[in-house]
């Protein structure tokens, strides 16, 4: 197999060729969708936050690395409370991060470039600040206004107890009390009360909040806790019991389906409304994807063809680095996507997770949270050697079939910032877990454009967290154009996936030596990766890509793949 790619040199949009699947109403089954993080992409008028302008101005960048989409994370009015998906106002821009007319330029501007636009959409609750949340704190128990929200008596003589003893994911009690002696819900901060969806104004008021983005030329959604929305809310309400603080375990506790707040059979009845009566009026049809945390053959459900399409495939994150675990979350992934008529998604970092540069170096049982409570210092982590390993992860889930979500920086290579110092730290998960869980600010550190200035190019002053003196190294500057940048292997593997990829399926090899993962795709082309700590014999074929620079110093002769390496080959 012969495969000619040109060479990518500068940040030229015009390097970027417009995908050709964009004419596809199914472009999103075998996207590579780039995930922003708005306040800390980048930062147009100088006040240290990221910005929509910002983004318009930086979209040549990732027309040049390849990606079909961008998926924007909240932009919307908030106060913060957490990190955006506190929603004061679903139909509106954040004053700080622009306005309305800004984004419809930004939308202009992708389809311009051939890209296609997601936003987050947060369904589960509202910011306290909604002009809801606020008429219902100035409305008597019982009225309409409250009935948007999940407001009860709490218990004990004076109902000074919560209603339930549900817990919140940041942390203690789900219930906040008000002065009148009333509870409500929030599953995360109490800045977020959780709505009703029991309640029609509601889910006629998200339909509305669909058609308005839609109507901007927004060309899909990415479903904030689509597994949460539903509660069972009869009387007497449930207690969980002594897993309260453990929902996975009370998940896998109940019959499917059963939770009293997660994962509820329910719930798909408004994914299939969203289908019917918004989705499938649009042409091209709008895609979705769910961020549903809930085991594999369940979240294949959120996928099916009449509901949101697609699911987010959390096992392939949480998996170690291990041949033999990767290989059954790869197979069971296909096989669920498969059944449900959807395609599978891969995803290695987001805005939630430590970035896989630094995690994936963990030793197995590491504690993720233990690690950044100590700076990132127990265990030290080998950044020459994170980074290794995260170009082989990408290099290995960019060979897989349906959609890869990429999050910004990792193009660059960016560890995760384990020692932010504490004073700095905004991630609610701080506070409310009595300063035992860092949180999640270390991989929302924003991104570096140029070697020097007060915040390497991610805007005229400073920024919102502050960046190491590393970042330099890491800078879309120091990179573009050097031969062996991670910067680089990512253009040159995403113009290459886009000229291989065929089908939806792969063939596992039959003679792969321990620890190592080797497939072949439909037309031919394989993909090997030695995930053990011994170099190993390659395969015959031609060498098309290596995650291994060519000028590294680990060159061990021809016809021998390193460990922590993945390679295509052709035939």
């Amino acid at each position: 197999m012969t495969v000619n790619l040109p060479r990518s040199r500068g940040n030229s949009p015009g390097d970027h060729v417009p995908d050709l699947s964009s004419r596809d109403p199914n472009w999103w089954r075998q996207a590579v969708v780039y995930q922003v993080y708005p306040r800390s992409f980048a930062d147009a008028d100088g006040d240290g936050l990221g910005d929509l302008r910002g983004i318009t101005e930086r979209l040549g960048h990732l027309a040049t690395l390849g990606v079909d989409a961008l998926w924007l994370s909240p932009f919307y009015p908030s106060e913060l409370a957490d990190g955006g998906y506190d929603v004061a106002d679903h139909r509106d821009v954040d004053p700080r991060l622009g306005t309305l007319d800004d984004f419809d330029a930004m939308v202009a501007e992708a389809h311009r470039l051939g890209l296609k636009v997601m936003v987050d959409i947060v369904p589960n609750h509202t910011s306290r600040l909604h002009s809801w949340f606020q008429e219902a704190l100035a409305a008597p128990p019982g009225s309409a206004a409250r009935d948007r929200y999940v407001f009860r008596d709490g218990r004990g003589e004076n109902g000074q107890l919560p209603p339930t003893d549900w817990q919140s994911v940041f942390g203690g009690s789900a219930w906040e009390q008000l002065p009148d002696g009333q509870w409500y819900l929030h599953l995360f901060t109490p800045e977020q009360p959780d709505l009703d969806w029991d309640n029609e104004e509601v889910r006629a008021d998200f339909r509305t909040t669909l058609r308005f983005w839609s109507d901007r030329g927004v060309d899909g959604f990415r479903v904030d806790v689509a597994h949460a929305l539903v509660k069972d809310l009869s009387e007497p309400l449930r207690d969980i019991g002594p897993l309260a603080a453990n929902s996975e375990a009370v998940l896998d506790s109940l019959p499917p389906g059963s939770h009293p707040y997660y994962d509820r059979d329910e719930v798909h009845e408004i994914y299939r409304d969203w289908r019917r009566t918004v989705f499938d009026t649009y042409t091209p049809p709008r895609m979705a994807v769910a961020e549903a945390w809930v085991p594999s053959a369940r979240r294949a459900l959120y996928a099916r063809p009449d509901e949101l399409g697609q699911a987010f495939n959390f096992e392939y994150l949480e998996a170690g680095w291990d041949a033999g675990e990767l290989r059954e979350v790869i197979t069971t992934s296909l096989a669920t996507a498969h059944a449900a008529g959807a395609s599978a998604t891969w995803v290695l970092s987001n805005h939630d997770v430590v970035r896989h540069a630094s995690r994936l170096m963990l030793p197995p049982g590491t504690d993720p949270d233990s690690w950044l409570l100590s700076d990132g210092r127990t265990p030290p982590v080998d950044p020459a050697a994170g980074l290794r390993r995260a170009r082989a992860a990408t290099l290995l889930m960019l060979a897989l079939p349906g959609s890869s979500y990429v999050y910004q920086g990792e193009e660059l290579g960016l560890p995760e910032v384990a020692d932010l110092p504490v004073e700095v730290l905004q991630d609610p998960i701080w506070e409310q877990q009595g300063h035992t869980h860092k949180g999640r600010d270390g991989c929302r550190v924003p991104l570096p454009w140029t070697r020097t200035g007060p915040s390497y190019g991610f805007g005229p002053g400073g920024a919102w967290l502050p960046q190491p003196a590393s970042f330099a190294s890491y800078a879309v500057e120091a990179q573009d154009g050097t031969d062996g940048s991670t910067l680089e292997f990512y253009r040159t593997a995403l113009r290459l996936r886009r000229k291989l990829l065929d089908g939806e399926s792969l063939t596992w090899a039959a003679d792969s030596p321990p620890g190592v993962l080797h497939f072949a795709r439909s037309d031919g082309w394989r993909c090997v990766t030695n995930l053990s700590d011994v170099p190993v014999a390659l395969p015959p074929g031609e060498v098309l890509l290596s995650s291994e620079p060519a000028a590294g110093d680990r060159q061990l002769g021809p016809g021998a793949l390193a460990p922590d390496t993945t390679v295509w080959l052709g035939l």
